[in-house]
């Protein structure tokens, strides 16, 4: 049986007396238990809304750890081992012919299948609720915020607007008044999440005229260098500049070198762990049996491994390219998760080399000082 922390208990009763509203909790506070244990409560259909494909595969795991007597269905394109379909006549079939208490995986570009299937839903939890203002989405959260029984928007890093074109999570009619603010001071105070260190590392680039994955192979390795850490998450500009990395530069061989495993993954080339394409599977296991292990090594991303998705051992992110305030929330989240004892801060890198890297770093130390001092969450606004 798992001990729910304090702030997971208080959300639970919230939610048991509320049928809507935002749950705000840092990233690394446990929200996914909030829901579980919610759902353990209710009965009827419940549906669970994630951001990516991966993440909807992920909850589903983690649901049904803990879940029993529940039959399920994903509704997105990807591939999983239960029922799954993103046609609404097959969620309607299924929801119709399966008796009990049900429960659907299912991401925010396939939201709307369900909301065409006109099937009748107890409880919707939102993950990663800031991606709900979406143009593309907006339509069908509306929709289950209006007619489902009970529905909840589970974030870190909600997102509001200043302007009547777009919704913001501060329109209380569609996502309800906050009902509770976990302050993440409170969570490092109790011992659940680490403190951020960050580190801006200035770097001279006088009459540097070498291609840029040249500069940026050497600036990153001077910083992975003195950083003096194990399992380092790197937050590339692109793409294009972690192909060129390792397939121009002596990026890969140095750090063979310097005794480092090495993956990266994007949409666009998929998944590559020492240099050999494996599937997302192979991936994210080897990832996290590498954090839970002694195994030194460097992960690159672009933006896959920004949100939600759970690493274990995360000890320093770099970022090398300019992100909006959610971005940078949930990539700091991914390295103040605890570790072993000696771990006491998760480090948050900026190297400094031109202007992305300045503007980067005030960013950074913005959303640091409001999540982490300030107690409050990391709100980007939209104004036009």
């Amino acid at each position: 049986m798992i001990q729910l922390r304090e702030h997971q208990n208080t959300v639970v009763d919230i939610l048991d007396k509320n049928s809507k509203g935002q749950i705000i909790v840092p990233t690394g506070g446990g929200k996914t238990m909030c829901m579980i244990e919610d759902a353990k409560k209710v009965s009827g259909t419940i549906v669970v809304v994630a951001p990516r494909i991966l993440l909807a595969e992920q909850l589903s795991s983690e649901f049904l750890e803990i879940l029993d007597n529940v039959s399920v269905m994903h509704v997105h394109s990807g591939e999983t081992t239960h029922f799954s379909s993103t046609k609404a006549s097959d969620v309607c079939m299924w929801d119709r012919y399966t008796r009990g208490d049900k429960i659907i995986f299912t991401t925010y570009h396939s939201l709307h299948r369900i909301q065409e299937s006109y099937i009748h839903i107890d409880t919707i939890y939102f993950d990663e609720a800031h991606n709900s203002i979406q143009k593309n989405f907006i339509e069908a959260v509306e929709y289950f915020s209006m007619y489902a029984d009970r529905c909840y928007f589970f974030t870190a890093t909600p997102k509001h607007s200043n302007t009547p074109m777009k919704v913001g999570m501060n329109d209380y009619d569609i996502f309800g008044e906050v009902l509770v603010n976990v302050p993440a001071p409170q969570l490092v105070d109790q011992g659940h999440i680490l403190p951020p260190k960050v580190v801006i590392k200035e770097i001279d680039v006088a009459d540097d005229s070498r291609f840029s994955y040249e500069k940026d192979c050497d600036h990153i390795l001077n910083t992975i260098d003195d950083l003096d850490v194990d399992k380092i998450l790197i937050c590339a500009r692109s793409t294009k500049q972690i192909v060129n990395l390792i397939s121009l530069s002596d990026f890969a061989y140095e750090l063979t070198q310097r005794e480092y495993n090495w993956m990266y993954i994007t949409s666009k080339t998929g998944a590559v762990i020492n240099g050999k394409k494996v599937n997302r599977e192979e991936f994210f296991n080897t990832l996290n049996e590498w954090g839970k292990g002694n195994e030194r090594f460097v992960v690159l991303h672009h933006s896959i491994l920004s949100e939600g998705i759970n690493v274990s051992g995360l000890e320093a992110a770099l970022f090398l390219r300019s992100m909006d305030y959610v971005s940078i929330s949930q990539t700091i989240g991914r390295v103040i998760r605890k570790g072993d004892e000696s771990k006491t801060y998760g480090l948050v890198v900026v190297p400094c080399y031109d202007k992305v890297g300045i503007s980067t770093s005030r960013k950074v130390e913005a959303v640091v000082n409001t999540v982490f001092n300030l107690g409050q969450p990391a709100i980007s606004v939209v104004n036009k």
